[in-house]
This record gives C-alpha cells, sequence and structure tokens, in this order.
C-alpha cells in the first residue's frame, strides 16, 4: 500500500474461501489460518470487512470461522463473475464506504484474486495483496499471477507486515492484542 501505514480508505476483500474449494487447495487450511488472522486483525483495526461467494447457491456460503472471526457488519456478496467487481451491489458498498484501498486475501490466487485485483487497479484503487493469506491449487501458477500483479501496480506482503504497519507502534493500545493473534495464528 504505499498507504499500508494507515488504516484510513482500506478494506479488506477475502475471495471466496467457500469449504468446497478450500478442500482441493494444497495449502488451504495455512490458507484459512492465515485468512482468519487478516480478518480478525482488520476487525481489531476497525477496517470494513467483505466476502464474496463464487454461485453460493450451488458452492456453499464462505467458512464459517471466518464469518465468526469478523463479528457483526461485515457484508458478503454473491458473484458469478470471477473479479469480486463483478458481484452485484460490491463497488456500490465500497464507494459509500470511501473505500479507496483494498487487502485482497482468498482463493484462487491465479483466478478470482487475480482478476479482482486486475479490474481494482483498473478502477483506481490501491490493491495490496495478504500473499499468505491466497492460495492456489499450482504453486507456480500462483508465483507467476503475483509476478504480474506486482508488476501492475499492486503491492505483495504477508498479513502480519501489513497489520504491523497498521499498527506501527508497540505503544498503540491494539498491538497486544494483535500479537496474540499472530501467536493463535501460528497453530
Amino acid at each position: 500500500m504505499n498507504g499500508v501505514t494507515s488504516s484510513g480508505g482500506a478494506a479488506l476483500l477475502v475471495v471466496d474461501v467457500q469449504p468446497t474449494f478450500l478442500r482441493v487447495m494444497p495449502d488451504g487450511e495455512a490458507c484459512l489460518r492465515r485468512c482468519r488472522l487478516a480478518v480478525a486483525a482488520a476487525r481489531l483495526l476497525d477496517l470494513p470487512i467483505f466476502f464474496t461467494e463464487q454461485v453460493p447457491a450451488k458452492l456453499g456460503p464462505t467458512h464459517p470461522d471466518l464469518l465468526l472471526a469478523a463479528g457483526e457488519g461485515h457484508q458478503v456478496f454473491g458473484k458469478t463473475a470471477f473479479s469480486a467487481l463483478g458481484a452485484p451491489g460490491l463497488v456500490e458498498a465500497w464507494r459509500a464506504a470511501g473505500i479507496s484501498h483494498l487487502l485482497l486475501a482468498g482463493l484462487e490466487g491465479p483466478v478470482c484474486v487475480h482478476q479482482t485485483a486486475v479490474a481494482a487497479l483498473r478502477a483506481d484503487l490501491g490493491v495490496t495483496l495478504l500473499v499468505d493469506a491466497i492460495t492456489e491449487r499450482r504453486s507456480a501458477d500462483g508465483a507467476a499471477c503475483l509476478a504480474a500483479l506486482r508488476h501492475a501496480g499492486a503491492t505483495v506482503l504477508p498479513v502480519e507486515t501489513v497489520f504491523y504497519a497498521m499498527l506501527s507502534d508497540a505503544v498503540d493500545p491494539r498491538f497486544r492484542a494483535f500479537t496474540e493473534l499472530v501467536k493463535q495464528a501460528q497453530g
């Protein structure tokens, strides 16, 4: 984010973390843990949290652990498009909330996350890919897409790096709570 150092205008978007998809990802469980950390950290820092679900009537809802970690106030948008920006009502919700920068996590890196990031960059939104909270079926595909997105102007950083940058100082009253979340995410 060249802007990762502040939470103003930022929101977390978790793309299609549905159990149906997680089961076919080699690193599905690890990705779920990192997504849960990102969601809990966003909640702690009072960032808006948005979820998308790919064809939820067929493929099911977002993983319940993530919805639980988000608490009240999160928004869920169903979609058929691969880009989250194709989810009816999502872009309007961002506009209403004054969102100018997306922290992206989810599935699958080379498909929905990639297309979401490309569309967001085209829409002049800042994009930070939370690299350890994104996964794919084939790691080489994911690496190629992350490199292309970095070249296109997206920032690629791990969850902890981004949220520690937002806290910026150990005297921040939320620092201890975030450090606890990080410890819980290790296991």
